[in-house]
């Protein structure tokens, strides 16, 4: 029999973690319920308890630094992540372990958005759009067609879990693990299912000028470290045009006079030029470390496996 561990990161979450328990243990009464207390000052971690949890602490304040430990901890066949915000309903939870269990899939998400009740339940559309953004930019880059890469309502298989490098601290880490699924050719599936906004009384931890600056630097990491070669060429080519833009005039003046008056102009447009040939370089290097990590992360699966 699978052992299933169900996985619920929370900071101070006392008004709903103690339904979300009890829905999980109504839809998987053998499952393995594990509350991560992330520094509550609330009464999170007695509630959770009192209800049948086991729970633990993770006193490194993020999402990411509990998934970390979470999965490093517990040991399962099938890992559920949830929230323990009551947004995600559990009565969808059978359809979303079925295609882990039937090895149909390494990672199931809980799709938020194919129905609309995450645009008509989120009353934060700056969230909305950045959300879109992120999901535009990675099924661009993966031609892929992904409806909700940051759901926080997750199913996993062993292999996927027990192999992923944790690298994110805070909320980032449900894009993490999805460009990771990606990035390593893992089976994905998405399961529609019902969103509701937190009940009267509950508050969110986003931010949406914190949070805000976090999608622009996902958008730029995610260039960065999955798509070098395009990153750098998209940077190679911004500093070539800055380059020409100053130094053409020096060279329209020096094929008039035969001088170059502009001198500090000239040494810009070099300089621009430069920099511009170094980031095309570094991005053809780069691009072939991350060729390397893939191939050297294959043979690790195999020996995993």
């Amino acid at each position: 029999m699978n052992k299933i561990a169900v996985l619920i990161p929370c900071y101070n979450e006392e008004l709903t973690i103690a339904k979300v328990i009890s829905d999980f243990k109504n839809e998987l009464p053998d499952a393995y319920i594990y509350v991560y207390d992330n520094n509550s000052s609330d009464n999170t971690s007695i509630i959770a308890q009192e209800h049948g949890a086991i729970v633990k602490k993770e006193y490194r304040q993020g999402k990411g630094n509990v998934v970390r430990s979470m999965f490093r901890d517990i040991d399962a066949d099938i890992y559920i992540m949830i929230d323990g915000d009551d947004t995600y309903p559990a009565e969808f939870i059978q359809s979303l372990i079925d295609p882990v269990m039937n090895s149909e899939a390494d990672m199931v998400l809980g799709d938020r958005h194919s129905n609309g009740t995450y645009k008509d339940e989120n009353k934060r559309p700056l969230h909305n759009f950045g959300n879109n953004l992120v999901k535009m930019l990675i099924n661009k880059l993966f031609n892929t067609n992904l409806k909700d890469i940051m759901s926080g309502y997750r199913v996993f298989n062993k292999r996927f879990v027990k192999t992923m490098p944790v690298t994110s601290n805070g909320f980032e880490i449900e894009t993490e693990m999805t460009l990771h699924a990606l990035d390593k050719k893992f089976l994905i599936q998405e399961i529609p299912i019902e969103y509701r906004d937190r009940p009267e009384g509950s508050f969110s931890k986003l931010n949406t000028i914190s949070d805000g600056m976090r999608v622009l630097k996902t958008i730029l990491w995610v260039f960065k470290d999955y798509k070098p070669l395009t990153f750098f060429t998209i940077l190679s080519g911004v500093f070539l045009v800055l380059a020409l833009l100053v130094g053409i005039p020096v060279i329209v003046e020096f094929m008039q006079t035969s001088k170059i008056l502009k001198m500090p102009s000239a040494v810009l447009a070099v300089g621009l030029m430069i920099i511009s040939i170094i980031s095309l370089f570094s991005g053809f290097i780069l691009d072939t470390v991350v060729k390397q990590h893939r191939e050297n992360y294959e043979l690790f699966l195999n020996r995993f496996r």
